[in-house]
């Protein structure tokens, strides 16, 4: 079995949050509907947003209170962009957008060759001033993790501030290749599986994400 390497291990935060744990469980059940699956990804990225946004930087701004003026700290949401990979990332952007509404949306379209298990590219759009923001990567799975480092090497070419990865379910072996392309990216997931199948896919896991949230086989 492959384990994480010493070198990794620092980087990768285990949300274990009991909320988190409990609405993972319940989407991993084979009999989930596809409805509930979609709510239950929804209530957990929100979830996961809080310690993914963690370290956001604020700033100090003049407000009013009802009785008198005070200096407080603010966001700014505009300056992060949250960057899905198609398609089943889009499956975590309604929930973290529920935390920062006012955050940018990016979308990168990658499909996993089924015979190399490569990443290729299909589409790709960033909101502007990409060198101003800092990115949150999203996708359900951290699988073998050649769709992950793809993306993020195509998105080093905008020259954002900083990059996190943000995942619902990994394994050691995703891990280690997001890691050996690009030490500089903290990985955020609820789950850290034990294995690949032949196939590519997570075990235990929860299935094909993308077809469980749009009900597609």
């Amino acid at each position: 079995m492959i384990q994480i390497s010493d070198s990794a291990r620092p980087h990768v935060h285990l949300i274990d949050h009991p909320l988190v744990q409990h609405k993972l469980t319940l989407m991993r059940k084979k009999d989930a509907s596809t409805n509930s699956f979609r709510r239950l990804l929804g209530e957990l990225s929100s979830l996961m947003a809080y310690e993914v946004t963690r370290d956001m930087a604020t700033q100090d701004v003049e407000i009013e209170t009802p009785l008198e003026t005070m200096q407080a700290k603010q966001i700014d949401g505009k300056k992060l962009v949250f960057v899905s990979i198609l398609r089943a990332g889009n499956g975590i952007l309604d929930g973290v957008l529920q935390v920062v509404p006012g955050a940018r949306v990016g979308h990168i379209g990658l499909y996993r060759d089924p015979v190399t298990l490569q990443a290729v590219e299909y589409y790709f759009k960033m909101p502007k001033d990409m060198q101003e923001r800092d990115i949150i990567v999203v996708d359900p799975m951290l699988a073998t993790g050649n769709s992950a480092a793809a993306a993020i090497t195509r998105l080093k070419e905008c020259k954002p501030k900083s990059i996190k990865f943000l995942c619902l379910l990994t394994v050691p072996q995703g891990i280690n290749t997001l890691h050996a392309a690009h030490p500089d990216v903290e990985i955020f997931t609820a789950a850290i599986d034990r294995e690949l199948n032949d196939h590519g896919y997570i075990l235990p896991g929860l299935g094909d994400a993308g077809d469980r949230i749009f009900g597609t086989q």
